[in-house]
């Protein structure tokens, strides 16, 4: 390991995109604290607290504790990462794109890249409204509505913010693949992992202590 970073600093390219790398990281850990407009922080972190263990504390992981906090990058690469797949789907059910792909060269991938994209921006857009209408209509375990003013401009406030933030993210992941070192959508998730692995530590071993798990579940 000392040595594979004593070789980042000597090689000047390769240091330049660890720099630029780390530089993406900050930004994306900085946006990862600014919380969507309208919501009430004591009654969600209430509502986020009967919420743990079920598929929402899944994908919050993968969304880098983003989506638990409900801050601007709350769907993270996600949204990406699924118009890939069904991306690469469509271009082995339909000839045209199989064909761009397999034919066009630079420019066939250039393409299948904007299709992507586009496809991205209406994943985001299903998955902010989503968001969007399930948690205006959400409460505390004390009543306290989590959102202040669940009217239509909260929603439209939500959904443009909510895709603005995948949208930039994707533009990171792009720039870090281009200019850093590894696959920018693969880090950005891997950075939000690591991110929340601290408190989720925290959150076991007191688990652990109060007896909500067992010597079987852990072996289980």
């Amino acid at each position: 390991m000392s040595e594979y970073l004593k070789a980042i600093f000597e090689l000047k390219e390769l240091r330049q995109k660890f720099l630029f790398t780390l530089f993406m990281f900050v930004i994306y850990r900085l946006g990862s604290h600014i919380p969507l407009p309208g919501i009430n922080p004591d009654a969600l972190r209430d509502f986020l607290s009967s919420m743990k263990g079920s598929i929402f504390a899944l994908y919050d992981i993968f969304s880098g504790g983003n989506l638990s906090r409900l801050t601007v990058f709350a769907l993270g690469v996600m949204p990406y990462i699924s118009a890939s797949i069904m991306m690469q789907l469509l271009t082995v059910a339909i000839p045209q794109l199989q064909r761009l792909a397999k034919e066009e060269g630079d420019y066939g991938r250039y393409k299948i890249n904007e299709y992507t994209k586009y496809l991205t921006l209406f994943v985001a857009l299903v998955q902010s409204l989503g968001i969007a209408l399930w948690i205006r209509g959400q409460v505390s375990p004390k009543g306290i509505p989590i959102v202040d003013n669940p009217g239509i401009s909260f929603i439209l406030i939500t959904v443009i913010t909510l895709v603005a933030g995948t949208m930039f993210l994707v533009w990171i992941a792009d720039r870090i693949t281009e200019r850093g070192i590894g696959n920018g959508a693969s880090l950005i998730i891997f950075a939000g992992i690591v991110a929340g692995f601290p408190n989720a530590l925290i959150q076991f071993t007191e688990k652990i202590k109060a007896g909500d798990i067992g010597p079987l579940t852990l072996l289980f």
